[in-house]
């Protein structure tokens, strides 16, 4: 569907940083800005993709595999 154009340390960074705001989502209840930690299913989703729809708009690829 998606064009790969993201790198494994990319991946693995995209994958940490959005598992660590979803954590923080489920685990600061009384937090006021609660809602504002789902953003961290956007980086997980990409990172387990492989692909960003910002990279292909901006033609940024950091995957390392030649077309």
């Amino acid at each position: 569907m998606f064009a790969k154009n993201e790198g494994t340390l990319d991946r693995a960074i995209r994958v940490i940083v959005g598992l660590a705001l979803l954590a923080g989502f489920f685990l600061m209840p009384e937090a006021g800005y609660r809602w504002a930690l789902l953003i961290g299913v956007v980086p997980l989703v990409t990172g387990l993709m492989g692909s960003c729809p910002a990279y292909s708009l901006l033609g940024i690829n950091t995957c390392g595999l030649k077309k």
